[in-house]
């Protein structure tokens, strides 16, 4: 029996990102996904969206039919 698996080359929250220290953040995604681990990737709020800034994902975890990613913030993009 296979699993849906999806592979991902950037971090979309759609504002869903839980800051766990300063720069760090974890985000649960639904699904089963594969990432880059220990390089810059886009960090983004929708697919489509606007640059937020990079991020570098230091842990992946698969649980229950959900992906949990925990992430630190290198740069953030500013509109100011």
């Amino acid at each position: 029996m296979g699993m849906p698996l999806e592979v991902n080359t950037m971090i979309v929250t759609r504002g869903k990102e839980n800051r766990q220290q300063e720069n760090f953040f974890q985000l649960i995604k639904e699904g089963y996904r594969l990432y880059p681990m220990h390089v810059p990737l886009e960090v983004k709020r929708t697919k489509e969206g606007e640059l937020s800034g990079t991020g570098q994902i230091h842990r992946l975890e698969w649980r229950d039919h959900s992906t949990i990613i925990s992430y630190e913030l290198l740069t953030l993009q500013s509109s100011n």
